[in-house]
């Protein structure tokens, strides 16, 4: 969990949600999905349960908690465990090994599967406090090394005696700044290896079938995990899977912003290092928007589920039932009424890997500022535009790329507006998509990516307010003049900035992959539409998938479809134009229509 401490102060389900979000549906479930571990944290759950807090499913009757997450779809349990905590302070006490043994022994009998969390203190661990336990504090670095595995071969141990076998143990609790303070500082990070090691050791002396997690937090943030784990392997660092906390509230900014940066670091973790990859924690104001974080949660999920390979192992909610009335906690999934929110729905939706972005040959030129070998403020392929002769000085590529040396920067000390954009010309006329790698202070009057001059009104995106390179993109871009110009506009203030880099612009535009030609599904109708949507498939297809986008490419809905006349139900998307991509084995379209 992050920034606790600053904080503190079935069918029915489904038919339930209806007003909170379009209920993903897929023709089947596969076995991968049936494996993924939809989780929550439940460390508060003992003490509130003993201070008569009480839980209600849906229909307002009182059951027993991990009942009612069993039937929001959750399949595992996540418990921290803490080496000598205070037994009086129901928030930030108790989770001792002994109250661990027996949550985690309850939620056994009742099915679910189980991850083991140590923090190796006696209360919060997080990356801004590692604090040894009271009973560790004067001990030597080699009594360190023996504490942690004594510590963790002893709760495992407890756990085997009952019959509990964890799937999953993390050795440490987000420690991108180490553990066991100051002898486990990342800053040493031969020490802080060794001391993850041991725990890494005692897991597979006791419990050998457990996967062992290394547990970070800001999982959209790939430079900081490239950093720690570089360094773990180059020490020598033993462990299974690489665990990401994932909060955008915490980051200040909608999951839109960087659900592409953290789908992007799962897969970087899981082809860079060869190790499974899992967010271990994951929570947003479900009470305040509950819309907003079931959106996020079936996102986090899609793009875990989706990590190549089947590395992807699932998704842990941090504390959905620690509602705040008990805790104070503001990212819970439950009201103080006792019953869990719509968001938690999300754990119902069978995940389904995101779909890839189309591909094709990027027409820019310079796309990452990389063709003049320097910095500069004439790159290759570029054109400027400044609102003064003085402010010229704003537009300048520098050091710090996101994948490579340069990227483009708008920065200057006084304020200014600035342009950095390419025409390009000679396009077939179709469907393009624009992305680029952003980051940027905020603040300015205006900061955003654009597409304009291409036959169509001016699209853009705003650029995030962040320090993480972040990707954004504009989908959809209707190409009709055979040209499209992009850029990078600034409206800013002194001292306002931001980067771009890694720009590309290519067509989308698909067409059928039959080996020979045939007839194309008919335009969806009635367009415009209501409520719902008819497709007709083409001659000799049993069965194709429809996907429904918004323009900037939010997957909104995806159904089978099954020959003659199959409907879509759109009635909870609202008015505006959107895109059908409609898919077969061999064929493969796009279609838009507009929502009434």
């Amino acid at each position: 969990m992050k920034n606790f401490l600053l904080v503190a102060g079935c069918l029915s389900p489904w038919l339930r949600s209806i007003g909170l979000g379009v209920v993903l549906l897929l023709s089947s479930l596969t076995a991968s999905a049936q494996t993924f571990a939809k989780g929550a944290d439940t460390g508060w759950l003992q003490q509130m349960e003993a201070n008569n807090y009480y839980f209600y499913n849906d229909q307002g009757v009182r059951q027993d908690c991990f009942q009612i997450l069993k039937d929001k779809g959750i399949n595992s349990i996540r418990l921290r465990v803490w080496v000598n905590p205070s037994m009086v302070d129901w928030v930030n006490g108790h989770c001792s090994p002994a109250e661990v043994v027996t949550m985690a022994t309850r939620a056994k009998n009742m099915g679910f599967r189980l991850m083991i969390d140590f923090h190796y203190s006696d209360s919060w661990a997080d990356p801004g406090k590692q604090t040894k336990p009271a009973a560790w504090a004067g001990h030597s670095f080699a009594q360190l090394q023996a504490d942690v595995y004594d510590h963790t071969a002893s709760v495992l141990t407890a756990l085997k005696n009952n019959g509990v076998t964890p799937e999953w143990v993390q050795v440490g609790n987000e420690i991108p700044g180490g553990m066991l303070w100051p002898e486990g500082r990342s800053t040493n990070f031969g020490q802080l290896t060794q001391l993850l090691n041991k725990g890494y050791d005692a897991v597979k002396a006791v419990s050998p079938t457990s996967k062992v997690v290394i547990h970070l937090d800001k999982g959209n943030d790939n430079a900081q995990f490239r950093w720690f784990f570089d360094q773990l392997t180059t020490n020598g660092g033993k462990y299974d899977v690489i665990g990401m906390s994932y909060y955008p509230f915490w980051l200040n900014q909608d999951y839109t912003a960087s659900i592409s940066s953290l789908q992007y670091n799962l897969n970087d973790m899981a082809s860079r290092y060869g190790k499974e990859v899992i967010v271990a924690e994951v929570g947003g104001d479900a009470v305040a928007a509950p819309q907003n974080v079931y959106d996020m949660l079936v996102a986090v999920q899609n793009a875990v589920y989706g990590v190549p390979d089947g590395k992807g192992l699932g998704v842990f909610y941090w504390e959905p039932q620690g509602y705040r009335s008990f805790s104070g906690y503001q990212l819970s999934a439950w009201g103080n009424d006792g019953k869990p929110t719509a968001a938690m729905n999300a754990f119902l939706v069978t995940p389904t890997a995101p779909v890839p972005p189309a591909t094709g040959t990027n027409v820019l030129t310079n796309p990452g500022f990389e063709a003049n070998n320097a910095a500069t403020q004439t790159p290759i392929g570029w054109t400027s535009w400044a609102n003064t002769t003085a402010n010229y000085a704003a537009d300048k590529t520098e050091a710090g790329g996101q994948a490579s040396t340069y990227r483009l920067t708008h920065w200057l000390n006084s304020a200014y507006q600035v342009s950095t954009y390419q025409l390009k010309t000679g396009l077939p006329n179709g469907t393009y998509t624009l992305r680029a790698w952003v980051q940027s202070s905020g603040g300015q009057t205006a900061c955003q990516l654009y597409a304009k001059n291409y036959g169509g009104a001016e699209r853009n995106v705003n650029l995030p307010a962040t320090s993480t390179w972040t990707q954004v993109q504009l989908t959809g871009i209707q190409v009709t003049n055979g040209q499209c110009e992009i850029g990078l506009w600034s409206d800013a203030n002194a001292n306002n900035w931001c980067n771009l880099d890694n720009v590309e612009l290519f067509s989308t535009t698909v067409t059928s992959t039959r080996a020979k030609a045939g007839p194309v599904a008919r335009t969806p109708y009635p367009n415009p539409a209501t409520d719902r949507l008819t497709l007709l498939l083409p001659p000799g297809v049993t069965e194709a998938t429809a996907t429904v986008y918004s323009l900037t490419g939010q997957l909104l809905l995806r159904q089978a479809v099954q020959p003659a006349a199959s409907g879509l139900d759109i009635t909870r998307l609202p008015a505006g134009l959107y895109q059908v991509h409609l898919e077969s084995k061999g064929h493969s379209e796009m279609q838009k229509f507009v929502k009434q």
